[in-house]
């Protein structure tokens, strides 16, 4: 039950991951890229270290300030290639890291992705390919951009395997945001500042910023200190399967019959990377049926 708790906390933070698909795109229209990106991950930062501030070490503090590099630079390929795609391309394209995440364990750490987690990858490669190939906008450039987030989306996720057992997950969060906020402002010069923003724009940076950044990257460092990477990225895996949803429901994205197919298969893939090892545990757990003891009928 533990971890199906674990898994269902961080399915509703990939559904709100979903959401901000379109409203993020709206409000880089409205904003631009760097100077939303850089006020959304200082609310962020601001919000963590009001309850984390305390418990930053050293080693929290550099371990965590490498994986934020990693994760700006996701950010900044995303969305940049968030403003020259449609959300629902952009949510797709960003779920092929779960492909990237076993590559980056196996290159970096030596570590395997069994047989069964493979078969759901490749459903979800499958599932993706569909859901992005039955796009009537076909590729756009944008889609190039996201796929360089997805492979640092992968690397992040092996990172975050690897270490965060180790520290604080509120700490590893803040040092995450923290650092993501500094490359954002230091990439933001002060001439490419807009207006004030508006109040739509203000409702995005308030929602990702707290929400899907600060409240996000604290609950996947804590639910990843607690399952392996490969099972977290099948989680995540269904961000694209929201964002569509999202994109249909308030961008007037629409979904083709070969779309629908690919996110159905998306879908199956994650729940049997869930469901078999929940088996596998229960059946080790109850162990060899034990025979009578001598004397006694069987």
């Amino acid at each position: 039950m533990k971890r199906l708790a674990l898994s269902a906390l961080m399915l509703a933070i990939v559904v709100v991951w979903g959401w901000t698909f379109v409203i993020v795109k709206e409000a880089i229209a409205a904003y631009g890229v760097l100077p939303f990106l850089a006020v959304r991950y200082a609310i962020a930062t601001v919000a963590i270290g009001l309850f984390a501030a305390r418990r930053v070490t050293r080693a929290s503090l550099t371990t965590g300030g490498l994986i934020g590099l990693v994760l700006a630079a996701a950010y900044l390929f995303q969305t940049f290639g968030l403003r020259l795609t449609t959300p629902t391309n952009s949510g797709v394209i960003t779920g092929l890291f779960v492909v990237f995440a076993p590559v980056a364990n196996r290159l970096f750490y030596g570590v395997r992705t069994s047989r069964l987690l493979w078969g759901a990858i490749g459903l979800c490669v499958a599932g993706l390919v569909l859901l992005s190939g039955g796009s009537p906008d076909g590729v756009a450039p944008g889609d190039v951009l996201t796929l360089g987030a997805a492979a640092c989306f992968g690397v992040h996720v092996a990172l975050l395997d690897r270490h965060a057992k180790h520290h604080d997950a509120s700490a590893l969060a803040f040092a995450q945001v923290g650092v993501a906020a500094i490359v954002f402002l230091l990439a933001c010069p002060m001439r490419t500042m807009p207006a004030w923003p508006t109040r739509q724009v203000w409702f995005a940076l308030v929602m990702t910023g707290i929400v899907a950044t600060a409240a996000a990257f604290y609950v996947q460092t804590f639910v990843q200190q607690r399952l392996p990477a490969v099972q977290t990225a099948m989680i995540i895996v269904l961000e694209p399967l929201f964002a569509a949803i999202f994109g249909y429901w308030l961008a007037n994205d629409r979904l083709t019959a070969i779309q629908i197919v690919g996110a159905a298969l998306m879908t199956g893939a994650a729940g049997v990377a869930e469901v078999v090892p929940l088996l596998r545990q229960q059946i080790r757990r109850s162990g060899p049926p034990q025979a009578p003891p001598r004397g006694q009928p069987r």
